[in-house]
């Protein structure tokens, strides 16, 4: 098996699955319950992420998507059983938003050692049916642990956090993390990213496990990402176009 993962254990029944080696640094992570075990994004599909779950788990593997873009779907097609929210269905059955190419664009965006098998050339955008189609509140049992969906547009229209009940956990995807933020696409709405980012506080969350970048992050960070999404938006700014806007440990763009 090559090593473009990193795993971490976030304790024994949790791991992050990590492409540290990529510049989007993207993470996975893999919840074994005791019947079965979710899998949140499956990263750039750059490398076979299922040879490193089979290695961590032999419970079936439903994936859970925090959201439909290239870099937290490429390794679904190693997996049948994967789930993808109601506002998102049309862009992984054959809508996605963004070209082979530009896809290709960002992946080559910086310097990277890729493993021996990558042949850009073969690249895809995965396309698929999903099995399990995700609405806000959604629960899912594991067995002995319990993730709720929580519906968070804004970064994206089906952008989806998860919310590990009984640890307290958030899943943050691409909602929360230390990097830049990007309200820019066309397909992003900078008003609900904001409103989502106030969404999330409504819950008890003593962990946020992100989607990119630095794997621990303070949970204050929910707050003063809302404090910088406030500040643009007192100044008039919310509205695509506006640039990008830094506040430390964070960038804003829009």
């Amino acid at each position: 098996m090559d090593n473009w993962f990193t795993v971490e254990k976030i304790d024994d029944s949790t791991f992050a699955i990590s492409e540290y080696k990529h510049w989007e640094e993207t993470h996975c992570y893999l919840l074994c319950g005791k019947e079965r075990a979710v899998l949140i994004d499956t990263g750039m599909g750059i490398s076979n992420i299922k040879n490193v779950v089979d290695n961590l788990t032999a419970l079936p593997v439903t994936v859970m998507t925090t959201h439909v873009h290239w870099d937290h779907i490429g390794g679904h097609k190693y997996f049948k059983d994967f789930a993808v929210h109601e506002s998102e269905v049309s862009w992984i059955t054959g809508q996605f938003p963004l070209s082979l190419q530009s896809v290709k664009k960002n992946i080559m965006l910086k310097p990277c050692v890729f493993p021996d098998d990558f042949h850009l050339e073969n690249y895809q955008i995965f396309q698929g049916d999903p099995t399990t189609v995700l609405h806000d509140n959604d629960i899912f049992d594991l067995g002995g642990r319990t993730l709720q969906v929580i519906h968070t547009p804004g970064h994206s229209p089906g952008h989806c956090c998860f919310y590990e009940i009984e640890q307290y956990r958030l899943y943050s995807g691409d909602l929360i993390y230390k990097g830049c933020l990007d309200a820019f696409y066309p397909t992003t709405d900078p008003q609900l990213f904001f409103d989502s980012v106030k969404k999330i506080q409504k819950y008890e969350i003593k962990r946020v496990l992100p989607g990119h970048h630095q794997l621990n992050v303070p949970v204050t960070l929910i707050k003063e990402i809302e404090k910088g999404f406030a500040k643009i938006e007192k100044n008039g700014q919310l509205k695509q176009g506006n640039g990008l806007f830094e506040f430390g440990d964070f960038q804003i763009h829009i």
